[in-house]
């Protein structure tokens, strides 16, 4: 008697999870939500400064991202695709709460600031969160997530030139902030 061994593939790829996700079955969109909600949750957290806000953008989000997931056509990441809607997720609550405003237009200088720290990631995060919002927006999108000014200026319905002049200012203010706890921690305060 031959013996036939059953095969069970322990890893599902990416895209075979997405198509099923596409397809409706619940056990692969939850794979893919159990997947990308911890780093979808970091990214939304990047503009809302509550926790629990933050949590109920990124529902929202993913609301979406599975109601649209048919439009997906495995050009670029899905985490790329999914964390662009979290990021418009986010700019929607914002602007909902009317909790994101910007300030005129002033010429922005190209400086960039480098600084040095071992600070931790939540005092960086307190920091960021310390932001005038319209500051804050801006700063994400062009410093962690990586969109160009172009990019920013249409998705926060602004002009270029106020999108580089608020990471200037919200630069600038981070510096202070930055230099601020540097002298704390010398003692020179």
């Amino acid at each position: 008697m031959k013996r036939v061994l059953k095969v069970i593939h322990l890893h599902t790829s990416e895209e075979k999870l997405i198509k099923k996700a596409q397809r409706n079955d619940r056990v692969s969109q939850q794979a893919l939500y159990t997947t990308y909600a911890p780093k979808m949750l970091s990214v939304c957290r990047y503009y809302v400064k509550d926790l629990q806000y933050a949590e109920d953008v990124m529902i929202t989000g993913f609301a979406k991202v599975f109601k649209g997931l048919s439009t997906f056509q495995f050009e670029g990441s899905f985490e790329g695709w999914v964390r662009r809607i979290m990021v418009r997720e986010s700019i929607s609550f914002l602007r909902s709460n009317k909790q994101i405003i910007f300030t005129e237009y002033t010429t922005a200088t190209n400086e960039e600031i480098v600084y040095e720290s071992d600070m931790s990631t939540e005092v960086l995060q307190l920091l960021i969160d310390g932001l005038p919002d319209g500051y804050k927006a801006v700063f994400v999108m062009y410093a962690i997530e990586g969109y160009a000014h172009k990019e920013i200026a249409e998705m926060l319905e602004i002009s270029e030139g106020t999108s580089k002049s608020q990471l200037s200012k919200a630069r600038k203010l981070l510096k202070q902030q930055l230099d601020l706890i540097k002298k704390r921690e010398n003692g020179t305060i």
